[in-house]
């Protein structure tokens, strides 16, 4: 059997571009590529050599304002991220006026959790000892 990898995840914003400056400074990641896309939208993929996600704006704002939860069936739950070093990341989190939540260490590591400026929730996880 073939190895898989998850390549990537598109979510639906607000601003993409805003979004991708914050993974940048968050993350270290790059913008891999900007432009048009479904419907005279806008997507940025920010990312690394392997994985990304797509931030994407479609042209006009949606026009039902309700938030997608765990209770609903195909939501997204949240956007995991490993980290070298969680302190650091969460610093530079922190900084941005974010507020971090749920701190857990298990075995095998160390993780937080916050929410973006479009509600998104990311899960910050390190496994270094």
């Amino acid at each position: 059997m073939s190895t898989a990898f998850l390549e990537h995840v598109n979510v639906t914003v607000s601003d993409p571009a805003a979004t991708a400056k914050r993974l940048e400074d968050w993350f270290g990641w790059s913008i891999r590529w900007k432009g048009d896309s479904l419907g005279g939208g806008t997507t940025y993929h920010i990312g690394n050599d392997s994985s990304y996600v797509a931030a994407y704006s479609p042209a006009e704002p949606p026009k039902n304002s309700e938030a997608v939860s765990y209770h609903t069936h195909g939501g997204l739950n949240h956007i995991a991220v490993v980290v070298d070093d969680l302190d650091e990341t969460e610093a530079r989190i922190k900084a941005g006026g974010y507020e971090t939540k749920n701190h857990a260490d298990y075995e095998p590591g160390r993780r937080f959790y916050f929410h973006d400026d479009d509600g998104i929730e990311f899960e910050v996880v390190s496994y270094a000892t």
